[in-house]
């Protein structure tokens, strides 16, 4: 399916089932919650990276409003829904202050390999316990998916994008697990390097080596 959606580009990226609370302050950006909302449609959040705005992007449906302001400015609660992929960009919109893209919806495979996921949450849970980062998720372990841990695999904004990019869960659960068997000894190498530092300077009690 090919259609046109209003779009909001931002410096993040946001996957399918994505809660995410905004802060919406700039003329254009609330003319498009406005539009939304009176509608009831969906508008697109494209990462922008490098200041360059990515060829994906995720549809968020507005779920709420939870404040407006005296000077208009909002404060909304919005949902992941799909990933898309921009064909054209459509900077005239007719009386719109924001812009809009004409996007298709790509296959996206959900199926998932269950070992494979636990493998990844229980690194997840490694790289919290060393970075001392105390995150419970909203959903039982059996039901996690890639796209509801990723943003606590520590990937930057780049990998989080190539992450997007994978349209197979399978494969997005590989790309995570490989991502994090490179990382975690390198930040458990960090964090022992921070402990000798800390150390450095006080009495040490350390047992002698016997010849």
């Amino acid at each position: 399916m090919t259609n046109f959606i209003p779009v909001f580009p931002l410096s993040i990226v946001v996957y399918p089932g994505e809660e995410l609370n905004l802060h919406i302050f700039e003329p254009r950006y609330k003319q498009l919650i406005n539009d939304c909302k009176e509608a009831k449609k969906p508008f697109g959040i494209p990462p922008v990276i490098n200041d360059k705005i990515g060829d994906l992007g995720t549809l968020v449906e507005l779920v709420e409003i939870t404040q407006v302001y005296d000077n208009g400015e909002m404060d909304i609660k919005t949902k992941g829904l799909e990933v898309f992929r921009i064909l054209e960009i459509v900077k005239d919109v007719p009386e719109k202050l924001y812009n809009g893209a004409i996007v298709n919806y790509p296959e996206n495979a959900t199926s998932s390999n269950q070992l494979l996921m636990q493998k990844v949450i229980e690194i997840i849970g490694q790289l919290h316990t060393i970075l001392k980062v105390n995150k419970t998720f909203s959903k039982m372990n059996d039901q996690l998916r890639s796209y509801d841990v990723a943003h606590h695999a520590g990937l930057s904004l780049n990998e989080e994008y190539e992450l997007l990019g994978l349209f197979n869960e399978m494969q997005r659960q590989e790309y995570l697990k490989q991502h994090l068997l490179k990382v975690l000894p390198i930040v458990a190498e960090m964090e022992t390097l921070k402990k000798r530092i800390q150390l450095n300077g006080h009495f040490k009690n350390l047992e002698g080596f016997n010849l």
